[in-house]
Formats: structure tokens, sequence, C-alpha cells
């Protein structure tokens, strides 16, 4: 079995686990979430964790049991503590104003760009260089962060553009006559 399988997952006080047939809901001050995995793996709460055990013997559900466990360890850590993910930006004039569910930037084009945020995302801006994605669901912040990302990368000889806070950009030499 999965070494990571192995390993309960311990459950904090205020967080609801409930499992149906195939389906795991999680509730918890940050919200709730609900995931759908298949039957080659089995879970089980009890006494206040969670514990993952492979259905049968295959290959498959021994990694599966690993990959469930992780997934259900963050949906845990989500509904209790929440992730956030931190993007800067780094160029003259650049500058980022969360206005409600919107991400409103400024990155160098002749246009701002308006970034609408999911149901269950915060966006903060704690200055106009600053971009805080934030929620219960580490997937959905990631992706949300990629994407933002994707609006405007560093580009490698200035380093201008979206960056997350602990992204070091190699910037390359220019061109010598």
């Amino acid at each position: 079995m999965s070494r990571v399988g192995k390993q309960p997952i311990e459950l904090p006080k205020g967080v609801d686990v409930q499992v149906a047939a195939d389906k795991v809901t999680v509730k918890g001050a940050n919200g709730t979430l609900t995931r759908s995995f298949n039957g080659s793996v089995g879970i089980k709460s009890e006494g206040g964790k969670l514990s993952v055990t492979p259905a049968n013997d295959s290959v498959e559900a021994n990694a599966m049991s690993g990959t469930v466990r992780a997934l259900l360890a963050n949906m845990v850590g989500g509904v209790s503590k929440g992730f956030e993910k931190k993007l800067t930006l780094v160029g003259v004039g650049f500058r980022a104003q969360a206005q409600g569910q919107k991400l409103n930037l400024q990155v160098g084009f002749s246009h701002p760009v308006v970034k609408d945020m999911p149901a269950g995302i915060k966006v903060e801006t704690p200055t106009q260089t600053e971009i805080l994605i934030k929620g219960a669901d580490r997937q959905v912040v990631g992706q949300i962060a990629a994407e933002v990302r994707a609006i405007r990368p560093p580009e490698p000889y200035k380093g201008k553009g979206i960056r997350y806070a602990n992204e070091r950009v190699s910037l390359k030499e220019t061109k010598k006559k």
C-alpha cells in the first residue's frame, strides 16, 4: 500500500465529513467541498480520523489510495484553514485593484484587463502591486492564480509582468554588437 495512503487524516474541530457511496462532503468554517471518487478506494470516517484503504490488491487501487488521501487532506485543510496564492506585479505603471468579485489589472496593455472570480474565491489587493487569491479549494485557487499570471507572464529581459511571490525569474543578457 502507498506510504501516503496509510496515514490517517486528523479532523480538526468544526470539520464535519460525510461519506456516501462514491461521494465525500467536507464542511467547515470556510465552506463546503464535495468530491466524488471511483470505487477502487474505500474511505472510512471514525473517531475524528479519516482513513483510506484500497478496495483490492491491484496496482491502480494502491496508487489511487495515496492520491485520494492527499485530495481528502487538501479538502479538510481547505475548509478549516483555507489556501492562498500571492502574486506580485513588476513593471512601471503596473497595478491591480480588487472590486468585489472582479480583479482589475493595468499591466501595460492599451486597456485594463478585468478578471472575474468564481464563487468561493476571494481576491484582495493589499498594495497596488500585490494580489492575494484565497479560497477553500486548493485546485481552484491554483488555477485562478495561473490564469491571472498568464495575462502577462514575466518576460526574460527585464522581468516585467505578473509573477508568484516566491518565483525567481532568471533574466537573459541583452544582445551585444
